[in-house]
């Protein structure tokens, strides 16, 4: 399997980026154990409305069409309706994800009235003994509240976004049936050893019999299933499956953090991937066009340990921030790479010597990890 001309192209980068990921706030109500942003108490240097609005404003004028927003729970902020309205304004479409707990039957009616406007409710079960077991007792009641209103306020077909675990990957089934139930998307996602996953990970993340699972369940049931480019480690078993088959970090996507430092990548949140402040002289569009971090990632690329493989040009070695959080090259195996090369890998790897996520804004007492019956 050769790479493409397209993925050729955007390898080498873009004026502006196809995928922003905005994350608004470090607030939040829960303590998700897989949480990538190690999120729960504000930055008191987050970004003032004004500064967020000058940040729009530059999007604007770099013609990016949509930014994703997260946190943290973005609608923690007061003013969280008055940024989605001024990037409306900026004719930037707006895909925000939240947990739900502040779209109440006023919000929900609120949002319906808006234009250019996506969202997606995080659930990680399809009970909520799973769900709950990850992200806080009565969350999942919380998210489907939040459908509830949405669907009684006329919203539109909302994303219900799903982390995969070990623990839910035989839901995989009823996530798809719960969505259609809506008329919402189904949207499935990588668990990433990133944030307070970097902790969790090792206990969560899918056997290499699940990550199986997931390839063959969207093979068969995926045409209306999202996964963006979380999963193209896994088309070294066949069939590309839908989506971007390669690392974007730093060419087509990236991160502005709350306090408007921009890392290569949402699930690298560390200081060796930051590219600079969009409050720096130039603003993002500098950091984004001439940061010396993001044109070294836009070299070609050496396939390193994974050369010899013939599956390389299907996975493209895998995800940047899977292997730099679990210790392992970036130029090695993906840890979850489906012939087996990560795990043989991680075995090397010292614990100690593993980069720990950067910064934590985790409350003072996180919640510790509650197992449900392993689901396999």
């Amino acid at each position: 399997m050769s790479v493409s001309p397209l993925v050729e192209e955007l390898k080498r980068g873009l004026d502006a980026p196809i995928c922003l990921t905005w994350e608004l706030t470090y607030a939040c109500n829960l303590s998700c154990i897989h949480c990538l942003s190690s999120s729960g108490q504000r930055d008191p240097d987050e970004l003032t409305t004004a500064q967020a609005k000058a940040v729009l404003d530059e999007l604007r004028d770099l013609q990016v069409f949509y930014i994703n927003i997260g946190g943290g729970e973005p609608m923690i902020r007061r003013d969280f309706f008055e940024i989605l309205e001024h990037s409306g304004k900026n004719g930037i479409g707006v895909k925000f994800s939240t947990n739900g707990a502040f779209i109440d039957a006023e919000k929900a009616r609120r949002l319906a009235a808006m234009d250019y406007l996506d969202i997606q409710i995080s659930l990680d079960g399809a009970d909520a003994l799973t769900n709950d077991a990850v992200r806080g007792e009565g969350s999942y009641a919380i998210a489907r509240r939040a459908m509830d209103n949405l669907a009684a306020a006329n919203f539109g077909p909302f994303k219900i976004s799903v982390v995969m675990t070990r623990h839910n990957v035989s839901q995989l089934d009823e996530f798809k049936k719960l969505a259609d139930s809506y008329g919402a998307q189904l949207r499935i996602t990588r668990l990433r050893p990133a944030g307070r996953g970097a902790d969790s990970w090792n206990d969560l993340h899918p056997t290499n019999e699940q990550q199986r699972e997931i390839y063959n369940w969207l093979m068969s049931h995926g045409d209306n299933v999202l996964t963006g480019d979380s999963f193209f480690h896994l088309n070294a078993l066949g069939p590309a499956l839908p989506g971007l088959n390669m690392c974007g970090a730093g060419r087509v996507v990236c991160l502005i953090d709350p306090v408007g430092d921009v890392y290569a990548c949402p699930f690298v949140i560390h200081d060796e991937f930051k590219a600079g402040s969009a409050l720096d002289d130039g603003g993002f569009t500098k950091v984004w066009r001439e940061s010396a971090l993001f044109q070294e990632l836009r070299e070609p690329e050496s396939a390193g340990a994974c050369a010899s493989c013939d599956s390389y040009d299907a996975c493209q070695g895998g995800c940047m921030a899977a292997k730099f959080f679990t210790g392992l090259p970036l130029d090695g195996p993906d840890p979850e790479c489906v012939k087996g090369h990560g795990e043989e890998s991680l075995l090397s790897v010292p614990i100690l010597l593993t980069p720990r996520p950067s910064p934590d804004h985790s409350k003072p007492s996180i919640m510790t990890l509650r197992q449900p019956a392993v689901r396999v």
